[in-house]
C-alpha cells in the first residue's frame, strides 16, 4: 500500500494567515484549512508593524487544530518576503518587524547605491528594485535604536521556525528575495553584506527548501498538545511554494501566482543578470530544486481589496462577487492604467488615487465601484501580458500557456482578461497553490512522495480543479491595440 503522510502547512499572507491540514498520498493531495486568521500591520509609533507575537499564537492555534485527530508527520511554514525580526544575543525579539508598506528606506535608498552601484547589485544578486527590498530596510535600520542590540535577523518563517524548534536558519527561497544573496553561490555575499555595513554573522546560514529544521521544543509541544514532530523548511517564500504547486506537464509556461501581490514570469535554471533584464526591472528568486522563479512583481488584487476597505469604511461595503459581475457587463479597456506605480503601495483611499491617476492619463475616471473594478481588472491584464512578453523575450523561453495559482485563480473576470490580453490559454488552478507546494516539499523530505519536481507536479495535477479559459479572438485583436 502506498504511503501516507499528514502535515501542516502554515501559509501567511500580507492580509490573512492560515494552517491548512495536508493529507498527502501519491495519488493526490486533500487540502483542509483548520484556521484562518487576520494580519494587518498596525502603526506604532510612526511605524507600520506586523503583530508577529499575535500571528506567533494564531499559528499554535492552527498546530493544535490540524494535530487534533491524530499525528501530524510534519509542519512547514512560508510567508511573504523581505521583511524580518531582529533578535538580541540571547534569541529574544527586540520589536515586532516592521512591515514592507513602512515609508523608512525612501530616504536610504541612493546612499546604499553611493556603496554599490545599481549595476553591480543586480549582477550579484539578480534581485529587481523595489524600494522595501531587505538590503534597503538593513540599511534603514542601522539609523534606529535597535540596531547596536541586533545580534540575528531572521526573515519572518525563519523566526516562527525558530519559535518552533529553537533552530535558527535562513531558507534560500526567501533569502533569495533580500539582494543580500550571491545568485551563483546560492549563499550570503559578503561584499554586498560589507557596502551595506552588515556584520557577516547577523544573517543565519541558508538552507536548501526540504530541510529538516528540528523537532518541536518542549514548550511548543506542551502548548498545541503535539509530539516530537519534525518542522521542514519549504519553499517559505510564499510564491516558490505556488510555482511548485503549478501543474504543468512543459516547460514552456508561465506562471501567475496571483494574490495581494500578482508574481508573473517564468521557471529557469540558470539567472539572466543582463543589463536588459535589470532595466526591466526582473527579478531572479531562487525556488525549488536549484530552479530560478524568473518574475516581475505586479501590484496585484490588493488594488481591489484596498478599494473595498475604503468604500467599507465610508459606509458602503461591497461584496466581491457582486462587485465583479457588474464589471463583466461593463465595456473592457475603458480606462487602463499603471497598477505598478508607487502611489497604490500604501494603504489608504485607493479609488481616488485610481480617479486621480485617470485624470493624469486624460483617460475616463471611473465613477461607481465597478468601473473601478473593471479599471483594476483590465490593468492588471495589460501588466501580465507584458510582463510575461518580457519574460520570454528576456529569458528566451517560449510560453505557450499560462497557469494562473493562488487566490486569483478564482477571479474568472481577471482570468478571461489575461487569456484575452495575452492571446494565450489559461489554467486557473490550484486556488490553493501555495499550502499545496508546501505540502510537496515536506512529503518529499518525510519520504512519503519522491522524485523531482516534475513528479511533485505530477501530484499537483491530479489534486487541482483546474478550469481552462481560452482567449476570445476578437477581443485579443482588441487588446492589440494597447
Amino acid at each position: 500500500m502506498a504511503r501516507a503522510g499528514t502535515f501542516a502547512a502554515v501559509d501567511l499572507g500580507a492580509t490573512s494567515g492560515r494552517v491548512i491540514r495536508a493529507e498527502v498520498r501519491a495519488g493526490g493531495v486533500d487540502l483542509q484549512e483548520v484556521h484562518r486568521f487576520a494580519n494587518e500591520p498596525i502603526e506604532d509609533g510612526g511605524t507600520l508593524r506586523w503583530q508577529v507575537t499575535a500571528l506567533w499564537q494564531e499559528v499554535l492555534v492552527g498546530l493544535r487544530a490540524a494535530g487534533a485527530d491524530g499525528v501530524l508527520d510534519g509542519i512547514g511554514i512560508d510567508s511573504w518576503a523581505v521583511d524580518y525580526g531582529l533578535l538580541d544575543s540571547a534569541g529574544r525579539l527586540l520589536a515586532d518587524p516592521v512591515a514592507y508598506r513602512d515609508e523608512r528606506t525612501a530616504d536610504v535608498i541612493e546612499q546604499v547605491h553611493t556603496r554599490i552601484s545599481p549595476e553591480d547589485l543586480y549582477a550579484i544578486s539578480g534581485m529587481q528594485h523595489l524600494p522595501f527590498n531587505t538590503i534597503y530596510q538593513l540599511a534603514a535600520e542601522q539609523r534606529g535604536p535597535l540596531w547596536d542590540r541586533a545580534a540575528r535577523a531572521l526573515l519572518l518563517p525563519d523566526l516562527l521556525g525558530y519559535w518552533l524548534t529553537g533552530v535558527q536558519v535562513s531558507e534560500l527561497t526567501n533569502a533569495s528575495t533580500t539582494a543580500l544573496l550571491d545568485q551563483r553561490s546560492r549563499t550570503w555575499s559578503s561584499q554586498l553584506l560589507s557596502a551595506v555595513g552588515v556584520p557577516g554573522d547577523l544573517l543565519a546560514p541558508v538552507v536548501e527548501p526540504g530541510t529538516l529544521l528540528g523537532h518541536l521544543t518542549e514548550e511548543v509541544q506542551t502548548s498545541t498538545g503535539l509530539g516530537s514532530v519534525p518542522v521542514y523548511t519549504v519553499g517559505s517564500h510564499d510564491t516558490a511554494s505556488a510555482v511548485l504547486s503549478v501543474p504543468a506537464e512543459r516547460e514552456d509556461f508561465a506562471y501567475i501566482s496571483s494574490g495581494t501581490w500578482s508574481l508573473v514570469g517564468v521557471e529557469l535554471t540558470e539567472p539572466v543578470l543582463t543589463e536588459d533584464s535589470r532595466t526591466a526591472n526582473f527579478t531572479n528568486e531562487l525556488g525549488v530544486d536549484g530552479t530560478v522563479r524568473y518574475l516581475r512583481n505586479v501590484m496585484g488584487l490588493w488594488v481591489l481589496s484596498e478599494c473595498q476597505r475604503t468604500w467599507a469604511d465610508q459606509g458602503h461595503p461591497v461584496e466581491l462577487a457582486e462587485l465583479l459581475a457588474e464589471a463583466e457587463a461593463l465595456p473592457a479597456r475603458r480606462t487602463l492604467l499603471d497598477v505598478d506605480h508607487a502611489d497604490f503601495l500604501p494603504p489608504g483611499d485607493m479609488p481616488a488615487r485610481l480617479r486621480a491617476h485617470a485624470r493624469a492619463a486624460r483617460q475616463p475616471e471611473p465613477t461607481s465601484p465597478a468601473e473601478h473594478a473593471r479599471c483594476i481588472i483590465d490593468s492588471l491584464a495589460l501588466a501580465y501580458r507584458r510582463a510575461i512578453d518580457d519574460a520570454a523575450r528576456l529569458s528566451g523561453r517560449q510560453v505557450a500557456v499560462v497557469h494562473v495559482v493562488g487566490g486569483g485563480s478564482q477571479n474568472s473576470l481577471l482570468c478571461q482578461a489575461t487569456a484575452d490580453a495575452t492571446g494565450l490559454p489559461v489554467l486557473a488552478g490550484p486556488v490553493e497553490g501555495t499550502a499545496l507546494g508546501n505540502a510537496l516539499v515536506q512529503a518529499r523530505a518525510a519520504g512519503v512522495l519522491s522524485g523531482d519536481r516534475t513528479a511533485l507536479r505530477a501530484v499537483a495535477a491530479r489534486t487541482a480543479d483546474v478550469r481552462t479559459y481560452q482567449p476570445d479572438r476578437a477581443e485579443h485583436t482588441a487588446w492589440q491595440t494597447v
